[in-house]
């Protein structure tokens, strides 16, 4: 994983800095040296402090970032996060996507624990889902897990998800779980199975097969959500979803169901401000 993380900084940083950071470079000397706050300007959950000193140790070895603040912490504004020290240069180079990083991974943990206070005492977690940017996704799961919330799969490799569209294909939800089963057997494969459900019928269809861990309910209403909690029994585990939001969030949770995946976690977040200021 770190492999991975380091080489999308480096490059984002070939991206951010091309040629050469001209204005810096006009403006500083070469061996002049500086120190800067990283200064919390938004009350939340701070998340991607760790990619954001990494991103400085990998522009330039000689930067020291001193922690003021970690992972998961509750920050306010005028918080003081990190000191830096080391050459001015690498400070103003580096700073912009280190705070890149760092703002959007806080905004994404900033929300989800939103999601998971308001359905605190439940018994539910709240999922993340595929809704992420491209080549993000690691760093946004990692803020969804430091804000309380848990992974929905990473990708379409390391679970089977099968859904309307899946059913549709495949010629309804029978075929669907069949087909799937086997060929996981064929192939000596071992992954859960979830499958979508829209409807009471499918859900019959799904108790009457099984082959599977998880049911999801599709945009279902919190009335049939209840219901269909009530029909499953604890047969599988239930998972809920489509357009929950912070007000309907804990009205589904109190049905009974064992996850929530919610999209907005990673695509209709807000990054939170967050600024790194010189010391003269």
């Amino acid at each position: 994983m770190q492999a991975y993380i380091d080489q999308h900084i480096r490059m984002s940083l070939n991206e951010d800095i091309g040629k050469g950071d001209y204005t810096t470079i006009a403006t500083i000397p070469a061996n002049q040296t500086g120190q800067a706050t990283l200064l919390a300007k938004d009350n939340g959950i701070l998340a991607g402090i760790d990619i954001a000193k990494r991103v400085f140790q990998i522009y330039d070895e000689k930067i020291e970032f001193i922690h003021l603040k970690n992972e998961g912490d509750l920050i306010t504004p005028g918080d003081k996060l990190a000191i830096l020290k080391g050459p001015s240069r690498s400070l103003l180079t580096a700073e912009r996507l280190a705070l890149n990083y760092a703002q959007r991974m806080s905004g994404i943990a900033t929300m989800t624990r939103t999601y998971v206070d308001a359905i605190e005492g439940t018994g539910a977690k709240v999922l993340d889902t595929r809704k992420t940017t491209p080549n993000l996704r690691l760093l946004e799961k990692i803020a969804v897990n430091i804000g309380g919330g848990h992974n929905h799969r990473f990708g379409l490799f390391d679970m089977i998800l099968i859904k309307d569209n899946h059913i549709d294909y495949a010629g309804g939800v029978d075929k669907a779980l069949n087909q799937v089963n086997e060929f996981l057997v064929q192939n000596n494969m071992k992954l859960n199975i979830e499958i979508e459900t829209r409807n009471f019928d499918e859900i019959e269809a799904v108790l009457s097969i099984g082959k599977c861990q998880r049911i999801m309910l599709d945009n279902f209403s919190v009335k049939d959500t209840k219901k269909a909690v009530k029909l499953i029994n604890n047969r599988f585990e239930v998972e809920t979803s489509g357009g929950i939001n912070l007000e309907t969030i804990r009205d589904y949770a109190e049905c009974g169901v064992n996850f929530i995946s919610v999209g907005a976690l990673t695509h209709q977040m807000r990054s939170l401000d967050l600024s790194l200021n010189a010391e003269i």
